[in-house]
């Protein structure tokens, strides 16, 4: 199967060119190309009008072409100095003083801010950027390449990098960036250039661009934009009560510490924060996967009966007494599926205990996978196809799928939408919302302000393994939550309320 077909593009100095296409639309494959990672089996590229040979990375690098990739890659016990003139050629001995020098010129020069000698395990995520962003830059990189910068930086870090980027293209640089946002495009770029399908369907000027015509241009179709949120039902009964919920790393650092909250039947409960502000640990110990070592989480039944404690209890005990919960973890193959078996079997792993006899039951299992390509427009070739074989946004709707299939009443759910197009996004989007309908208390854990103040009633926001707030979702603001993803609150009594006194 073709990644790319034909595809021709220009990126000029001095602007800052959006790369848009669905997921499987060729985007990371094309710049891998300009990286050096891949190698195109068939056309050209051309450099200030000359035609260039890109073998490998740093080939890429002579030519004055840098990448930040999605997920950094660099060496958590190294300083931001010794990353960044990691691999370049140069005596055995560094002379730290003279490259902190020349780092801080750079810095100086397009307003970033990062102390060289500071070990990136000790970084926040906006850090680790500005070192890979700083990587390139003192290699002389005239044209950077970003691929999917702003997906976990809070809206203020958000600010500060667009406008370092603009500083660079103001000095002369060619830049592309790889986002899911369109209002970021809109925003920040100059030109917009869409990919569908392996091909390029054409470039726009982006004052010229929309929101809906950029969406049209990606989809080939007309995609509404719209989510649906409907007022809770009131009153609505807690289905979840969390209080003082404290977790700890191996290494006896607390991942989450004393954590309060409920979690309403017929409500979307948003948790925002900051890459590792406990999230992930949240979520699984609601689903019985991580030890606790103080607090509570009760779990009540219809109207707010059968109070349950479910401390120290396994999935399988808490399916066993009669608690459908759905668990949407961040990992997706190592937690969620099981990479060699297809979608029966994958559907079958939270219902072949139900089976009678020896043989489990599949004809059920393979009639709501049939279903789920379907409604969910799964693309595979059928339903014994191992699902490591299908793309990271089908395998992420196979998970979802086969959750909401059981028809839980605790829906947990973290990243669901990570690695979908925006037409799959906005599927979910009315899945979840279908959900919380029917009765279900749904935990979205997303990493999109934007979705997050649109889809969810109340929004839980995380700093440091602790609990900064909890705002309504209809009247908080951008620059309110990520105030708080970067604060905790010291009153006890703006936990529960609107940040704004924060």
């Amino acid at each position: 199967m073709r990644a790319n077909h034909k595809i021709s593009i220009d990126v000029r100095r001095g602007e800052i060119l959006a790369l848009l296409g669905e997921n499987g639309s060729g985007k990371t494959t094309l710049m891998n190309m300009l990286a050096g990672i891949y190698f195109p089996d068939s056309g050209e590229i051309y450099l200030n009008d000359e035609e260039v040979v890109i073998r490998s990375p740093k080939d890429s690098f002579d030519l004055g072409i840098g990448m930040v990739h999605q997920h950094f890659k660099l060496i958590d016990v190294f300083t931001a100095a010794e990353n960044i003139v990691l691999g370049l050629p140069g005596s055995m001995r560094l002379d730290r003083s003279a490259i902190s020098a020349e780092i801080r010129q750079i810095s100086e020069k397009y307003g970033l801010k990062i102390d060289p000698g500071k070990k990136v395990y000790s970084m926040s995520v906006s850090e680790k950027q500005t070192v890979e962003i700083l990587k390139v830059l003192y290699r002389g990189a005239e044209i950077l390449v970003l691929d999917e910068p702003t997906a976990v930086l809070t809206p203020q870090e958000i600010d500060s990098l667009f406008n370092i980027l603009r500083k660079m293209r103001d000095d002369g640089k060619a830049i592309i960036i790889i986002t899911h946002k369109l209002g970021e495009v809109l925003a920040l770029s100059d030109r917009v250039s869409i990919l569908r399908k392996g091909e390029c369907v054409g470039t726009v000027d982006t004052k010229d661009a929309t929101v809906r015509s950029l969406t049209e241009g990606m989809v080939g179709r007309a995609v509404s934009l719209a989510i649906n949120r409907q007022a809770p039902k009131s009153p609505a009964a807690d289905r979840l009560a969390v209080t003082g919920l404290t977790c700890v790393a191996p290494d006896g650092r607390k991942t989450l510490e004393g954590v309060t909250f409920t979690c309403r039947a017929g409500e979307i409960l948003g948790v925002a924060g900051v890459a590792g502000s406990g999230q992930k640990e949240l979520c699984e110990s609601i689903a019985g996967l991580q030890s606790v070592i103080e607090g509570s989480i009760a779990y009540y039944g219809q109207g707010g009966a059968d109070k349950t404690e479910l401390i120290g209890l396994s999935p399988s005990k808490i399916m066993g007494m009669g608690i459908h919960y759905g668990f949407v973890p961040e990992d997706r193959l190592g937690m969620g599926l099981v990479a060699g078996l297809d979608m029966v079997d994958n559907m079958m792993l939270k219902s072949y205990r139900k089976s009678r006899g020896i043989f489990a039951n599949r004809k059920l299992p393979k009639a709501a996978a049939e279903e789920l390509i379907n409604r969910l427009e799964i693309v595979t070739p059928g339903v014994s196809t191992p699902v490591r074989r299908l793309s990271g946004g089908n395998v992420q709707k196979v998970l979802l799928g086969r959750e909401i299939d059981s028809e839980p009443s605790v829906l947990i759910v973290a990243y669901p939408v990570r690695g979908l197009d925006i037409n799959s996004s906005y599927t979910i989007y009315d899945l979840l919302n279908e959900q919380k309908e029917k009765g279900a208390a749904v935990l979205f854990i997303g990493e999109d302000l934007d979705v997050l103040m649109e889809l969810c009633d109340r929004i839980l926001v995380l700093c440091g393994g602790r609990l900064s707030g909890i705002a309504d979702a209809r009247s908080v603001t951008k620059e309110q939550i990520g105030v708080m993803m970067t604060h905790v609150s010291q009153s006890e009594d703006s936990i529960y309320t609107s940040p704004s006194a924060i």
